[in-house]
């Protein structure tokens, strides 16, 4: 949200916009399926994603056969996974300003050591060594 507060929804609308019954919503709310908003009073107030969420849960019911526990299971797996993608975004977001800060760093070092370096004249030259004889030479 971004300054604003999300539009919600009452029960009777949100079961109307889902395609159910109020006391379905109810009923996925008492297991778990399904957890709105409450109001200061207790009363349930239904986000855009709560009414996905929703025909979701519908739609998985009627039409693939899955039981509410296999459906409370999936939803909780679709969350930890939406959790673990933004920790894995997040971590390789700070993997990349790590990254960036070592080749500045790295980048620095190696500009000082421009600046420190002096350039050797390259002469080259052939030096013979003889070592002296041990037995009467010189």
């Amino acid at each position: 949200m971004s300054g604003r507060e999300e539009k919600t929804y009452v029960i009777s609308v949100a079961a109307q916009l889902a395609g159910l019954h109020a006391q379905t919503l109810r009923a996925y709310d008492r297991q778990g399926l399904v957890t709105p908003m409450r109001t200061p009073g207790g009363g349930r107030r239904y986000s855009a994603r709560d009414i996905e969420l929703l025909r979701e849960v519908q739609r998985l019911s009627q039409q693939e056969g899955v039981n509410l526990a296999g459906i409370k299971r999936i939803i909780e797996l679709e969350n930890q996974i939406d959790e673990l993608k933004a920790q894995v975004k997040q971590l390789t977001e700070e993997l990349a300003r790590a990254y960036a800060a070592a080749e500045q760093a790295a980048a620095a070092v190696h500009a000082s050591y421009r600046r420190e370096l002096v350039p050797a004249r390259q002469e080259t030259a052939l030096v013979i060594w003889k070592p002296r004889s041990r037995h009467g030479g010189r």
